[in-house]
């Protein structure tokens, strides 16, 4: 097997000092750590444990379910692609179905209580970089969006492609997110906002026969039409509906190095912005906090009323990928889970007093790691890596 392990090629004195300084970290179990083999590039929260579980998307070309308490169960694999899995959703009839984007170019899905393998989804012509599960006039569908550059409609029961979007007026690059709006979305009516490796946000409108791209007044200039939502100057990663707010406002993330609130009823332009600092792969937000996260490797817990920064949580020592809100069962109080690049699974409290808490233990000395054999599992070759490696970098 060809090696990936980055010792073994030349490296810039940048690239050592960049993977000596994550080695240093690779010990510690800051954020309830849950180790697995593989990178992961995405996550989605269980629905039927929305307080304790999620399923996350591995490079290794499968899925895992998540247990982040206790003794961190991840035994349930679903499996089937031969290649890393990008993203990853859960619908279909009674939410019983996990689907999959890869990048073999299709969707996957699998029976979450049995582990079946169920439909296969082909029409990409890239990675699937993208997928959202919705109801549309009583039918269970799936919209997907890959790196050709294209949003597909399917029907989840036949697996029939009902609509390909694509942006007529303004050049629309690789799909990095796509999120349903539900105010703007009725039974027979689907909105699905979608965001790509260009800085323009796209809202649509999807109908079973037929769909089109939202075009509004430009709230900078009333008499003027506008396509997309252009408030970031680069890619932007992550989407996110805040559905506990009153205005159920669009949040974005972008490797512009921010994080901004899309206002609804001032026409989705700018209202907060949170300066991460460095590429935002992901936002989660709350009614105290906004959590932002990417390359940089650190959560920011960012005050949502002040806008000022609480804290960083350090652990992860390569980039997160993801962020999912664990909603509390009944007296208990919400979480934050991010997953990452290096393979780890971490889960932060939200309330002020063990955030504190979580500070205060990142001061102390981490114990140097043993260091581990890798037994292949999980593993990227070395062209995997490097396609990875362009994928993350591919808005520069």
């Amino acid at each position: 097997m060809q090696s990936s392990d980055p010792r073994h090629f030349f490296e810039t004195d940048a690239e050592i000092a960049k993977r000596e300084r994550r080695e240093a970290k690779t010990s510690n179990t800051y954020g309830n750590l849950i180790k697995l083999k593989s990178k992961i590039l995405g996550a989605v929260v269980d629905s039927r444990a929305p307080s304790s579980a999620i399923f996350v998307a591995e490079s290794a070309g499968s899925v895992r379910r998540v247990q982040v308490d206790g003794e961190g169960d991840t035994r349930t694999v679903y499996r089937g692609p031969t290649t890393p899995v990008s993203c990853v959703a859960v619908g279909g009839p009674g939410n019983k179905t996990v689907f999959a984007g890869a990048w073999d170019k299709n969707i996957w899905s699998w029976d979450i209580d049995t582990k079946a393998p169920g439909r296969k989804y082909a029409g990409h012509s890239d990675f699937v970089k993208a997928i959202v599960c919705a109801k549309l006039g009583g039918k269970d569908v799936l919209v997907s969006g890959g790196a050709d550059k294209k949003i597909i409609v399917w029907d989840v029961a036949t697996g029939s492609k009902l609509h390909v979007l694509q942006d007529s007026v303004v050049n629309m690059l690789s799909i990095q997110d796509l999120v349903v709006d539900p105010a703007s979305s009725s039974e027979d009516e689907l909105c699905i906002i979608s965001a790509s490796s260009d800085p323009h946000i796209r809202r649509w409108k999807i109908r079973l026969d037929g769909w089109e791209q939202f075009a509004e007044p430009d709230p900078a200039t009333p008499a003027a039409e506008r396509h997309t939502i252009l408030e970031h100057e680069t890619t932007v990663y992550k989407l996110v509906i805040d559905h506990d707010g009153d205005e159920v406002d669009l949040w974005s993330a972008s490797g512009d190095g921010s994080a901004k609130c899309l206002s609804r009823i001032k026409g989705f332009t700018t209202d907060d912005t949170f300066e991460h600092g460095d590429h935002v792969r992901a936002v989660a937000v709350t009614d105290q906090w906004v959590i932002t996260a990417g390359r940089d490797e650190d959560l920011k817990v960012w005050d949502r009323t002040s806008g000022k920064l609480y804290c960083s949580l350090e652990g992860h020592y390569d980039e997160v990928t993801e962020l999912v809100i664990l909603r509390g069962s009944a007296g208990s109080s919400e979480r934050v889970c991010s997953v990452s690049i290096d393979g780890t699974v971490r889960t932060w409290p939200l309330d002020k007093a063990s955030l504190d808490a979580a500070v205060e233990e990142q001061k102390k000395p981490i114990k140097p790691a043993e260091e581990e054999k890798p037994d292949g599992e999980g593993l990227l070759t070395a062209d995997e890596e490097a396609e990875l490696a362009a994928l993350m970098e591919d808005d520069d």
